[in-house]
């Protein structure tokens, strides 16, 4: 890996990956390819060294423009995170999500196969396709049926199928990672924690909807860059590597340890609001298969991370 399209990089995971990256190779020259939509920020990406990385402002669906960046930079790995990922934009207006998720996955996976050197690629995906899980049940391994619920889960389930596809009939070299729900800095405040947290510096209400015990597994996004980086490099083409967090706290669980690093009277801020249509209540990702092959685990504690990420939020 030493020339790299990142898609999505100017946004939460993304401009992580790219500083993560451009941080422990030093030889390595990066292009970011992103629209500049809602979620994204050309600041996410401030202060980087132009000699190593250029950022270029357009669409995944452009063939033409992800044709000429692919042969200008001799590309030689794409990392693809670039998606529409909020499941509640995805309810009351879903087009953005079939367009980006899988038209623009279909277009980045057209001009990779045409490309005139091979290309790793790299597709990053969510625990969310494989649907919710009772609450005693073993974490979901690799290879399981899919059951998304939401019209941004089942975008992403149509992706993945599309990668494995073209692995599949083409012969692409290509790797799929679904991780669990992402913390840290750069999150766009629409999220939970980065909301919970913006709100709570502000004084403002902390929306939790229902009763506050839907399941997720936190996964601090700097493990989730390591992850993305062995995979690319080591993980074995046309498998599929599961990345979290290994904790299982309930959303409500979440936001009062966020209080508590906030502020002494911060829970008083919380307020239920009506839960969201097809809310799923957990979701959990069996990391045996990547520990045992890649040799990688998160290095970071729940607590740790929180606590790091509300830290950085206040200096902001």
């Amino acid at each position: 890996m030493e020339r790299v399209l990142v898609t999505g990089g100017a946004g939460f995971i993304g401009s992580n990956l790219v500083r993560h990256l451009l941080a422990q190779r030093p030889a390595l020259r990066i292009v970011t390819l992103d629209a500049l939509t809602y979620a994204g920020r050309r600041e996410n990406l401030d202060g980087l060294p132009e000699t190593r990385h250029a950022f270029v402002h357009g669409d995944i669906r452009d063939r033409a423009l992800v044709d000429r960046l692919l042969a200008e930079h001799a590309i030689d790995t794409v990392l693809h995170l670039a998606a529409e990922s909020h499941v509640d934009r995805s309810i009351t207006g879903p087009a953005p999500f079939i367009d980006t998720n899988i038209v623009g996955t279909f277009t980045l996976l057209q001009a990779v196969l045409a490309a005139a050197r091979p290309i790793r690629f790299h597709h990053v995906s969510t625990d969310e396709v494989y649907g919710p899980l009772a609450p005693d049940r073993a974490p979901v391994r690799e290879g399981e049926p899919y059951a998304p619920s939401s019209p941004y889960a089942a975008s992403k389930a149509a992706s993945d199928h599309l990668v494995r596809a073209y692995v599949t009939t083409y012969g692409l070299d290509a790797t799929i990672s679904s991780c669990t729900n992402n913390y840290g800095p750069y999150q766009f405040p629409e999220k939970l924690i980065p909301l919970m947290i913006t709100n709570a510096l502000a004084c403002k209400p902390l929306p939790v909807y229902g009763d506050g015990k839907q399941i997720r597994d936190w996964l601090h996004v700097e493990d989730h860059c390591e992850a993305i980086v062995a995979i690319a490099e080591r993980g074995r083409s046309g498998e599929t590597y599961h990345v979290a967090g290994g904790n299982q706290p309930h959303n409500l669980e979440i936001v009062e340890r966020l209080c508590d690093l906030v502020s002494p009277d911060a829970r008083q801020l919380i307020t239920r609001v009506t839960d969201r249509p097809g809310h799923d209540r957990r979701y959990a990702l069996d990391t045996t298969k990547i520990t045992s092959e890649l040799g990688w685990r998160p290095r970071r504690s729940l607590a740790d991370g929180l606590a790091e990420t509300v830290d950085w939020y206040r200096r902001r």
